[in-house]
């Protein structure tokens, strides 16, 4: 059981790793993609609006979709067509041809995040102690090579499709073959018993509202970091064009650090202080940018948001499967539409305020709502289940059946 466990963990992880790839590649050139598909200005916002949308379809249709077959299952159609969709974007020359690559690739990532974290939900509870922040923790390294390789595409001026071909044909295989060592948390139907959180196997949504307050939170400050700070710096801050690059970099490498000793914390202090201490730094790091003198200043902002974010969409997740032990998929499903709430929301949110007020000012508002989790942070006390020093239990790891069908 101790290898079905390590095996699924190890290729649940490249699964995270491929889609932080891709997901990456898509949104850091989509200058690029504009300019290739000829795009205007106004028709644009109705195009990245629409990714985010069908996301949520997505989740939904994998809410239901995981009534009747494994979530491993899902993931792994799931994650071939966002990569295929991806090439699609690169290859196509038509508006009609990117409009049908973006809608399955919105489709297909709902269906993929949801999928993903149904797993890394289950197997924390195999494991039974915290590493859900290390899935998203390689997330966070995938991202960072995406756009470092989405660099280079722009520095060589390479176009889309020979940009993601060679990312498409070493991934996807990849994917695939790791596949087979998915392990899901049991057979589907079999959450509908023994959860006190449920009533005829159905989430409470009264209990899962403050989880899901905290995901949308927790992505408009994500949003307002990856959409404006290089505006912010540059604009408000009085960078210069090259510097005005650095914050999201700063911000994604910050992220890669939290996240990979954040586990660690869990098991150490327990979810709900990791959570607060998150939600802590992050509203500093907002104080920060909104008071800036100058862009290094910005840039230590920058860096506190990073490290206060990147603990709170993992441990969300797997609070959520704490808090619905026998319907953790379908919590995990409808949390997950909250991740393009928040995304929809924080970019246009602060864009508007800047725009009536001051950008200094708009920055207080994410600031705001994410110093709310501070008052769902009981939400995230795991009980009985627990983690952390001295609230972890002895468990018998049930890891159901492998989708290879260990």
């Amino acid at each position: 059981m101790t290898d079905v466990l390590r095996r699924g963990r190890a290729a649940l992880a490249f699964s995270f790793f491929a889609q932080g790839v891709a997901f990456a590649l898509l949104v850091t050139r989509i200058p690029a993609i504009q300019d290739r598909y000829g795009v205007s200005d106004a028709l644009l916002p109705a195009f990245l609006a629409a990714v985010p949308v069908l996301a949520g379809v997505g989740s939904v249709c994998t809410e239901q979709l995981v009534k009747k077959i494994p979530a491993s299952q899902v993931l792994r159609c799931s994650q071939p067509v966002v990569l295929l969709a991806l090439l699609g974007v690169g290859a196509g020359e038509h508006m009609v041809e990117l409009g049908i690559s973006l809608a399955a690739f919105g489709l297909a990532v709902g269906a993929l995040d949801a999928s993903m974290n149904m797993l890394g939900v289950s197997l924390q509870r195999s494991y039974g102690r915290s590493i859900m922040l290390g899935f998203h923790a390689v997330y966070s390294l995938g991202g960072i090579s995406g756009a470092s390789l989405a660099w280079v595409g722009a520095h060589w001026d390479l176009p889309l499709l020979v940009s993601y071909l060679p990312v498409v044909l070493v991934l996807l295989p990849a994917a695939l073959v790791g596949s087979r060592w998915y392990v899901d948390g049991g057979r589907p139907g079999d959450e509908a018993a023994g959860d006190t959180g449920t009533a005829g196997g159905r989430v409470a949504f009264s209990l899962l509202l403050p989880l899901c307050l905290v995901m949308c939170f927790a992505y408009i400050g994500d949003s307002t970091v990856s959409n404006w700070s290089a505006k912010y710096l540059q604009d408000v801050l009085g960078s210069s064009d090259e510097m005005a690059t650095v914050p999201y970099n700063v911000y994604m490498v910050t992220t890669l650090l939290g996240r990979s000793i954040g586990d660690f914390g869990v098991r150490r202090f327990g979810a709900a202080a990791v959570v607060r201490a998150g939600a802590v730094i992050a509203a500093a790091g907002f104080a920060v940018v909104a008071g800036a003198p100058g862009a290094w200043v910005g840039m230590l902002g920058f860096t506190l948001l990073g490290l206060g974010l990147c603990v709170l969409v993992p441990q969300t997740f797997a609070a959520a499967g704490r808090l619905f032990p026998g319907a953790s998929d379908a919590a995990v499903a409808r949390l997950n539409i909250f991740n393009y709430v928040g995304f929809l929301i924080g970019s246009p949110l602060v864009g508007a305020l800047g725009d009536a007020w001051s950008y200094r000012g708009a920055m207080l508002v994410p600031m705001a709502l994410v110093l709310v989790t501070l008052v769902y942070a009981r939400s995230f006390e795991a009980e009985p289940d627990r983690y952390g020093g001295g609230h972890e239990r002895p468990r018998t790891a049930d890891v159901g059946r492998g989708s290879n069908g260990l």
